[in-house]
């Protein structure tokens, strides 16, 4: 899991439920966000994730960059704001 995306998800809880939270995370050795994780993972190990296929003109689009990208056609961008401003 550790070469997907991450998204960042804030939670409100009640200050009972959360430190029913805390409890069972500390009990777990975890910290809240690991446990809250290990529940997820636990509800979905089951289901398949579902893998959705690009478009065709899509597809060919991103096989074009990964090209240009392998052949050196490609530059970084160090700073971003610098890179507007002369655009």
């Amino acid at each position: 899991m550790s070469n997907t995306q991450a998204t960042q998800v804030k939670v409100t809880l009640p200050n009972e439920l959360y430190l029913h939270l805390r409890s069972r995370a500390e009990r777990f050795g975890l910290n809240s966000a690991a446990y809250i994780r290990n529940l997820i993972i636990n509800d979905v190990k089951d289901i398949d994730i579902p893998v959705f296929k690009m478009s065709e003109e899509r597809e060919k689009i991103a096989l074009k960059a990964l090209e240009d990208y392998k052949s050196g056609k490609t530059k970084v961008i160090d700073n971003l704001d610098n890179y507007l401003a002369n655009l």
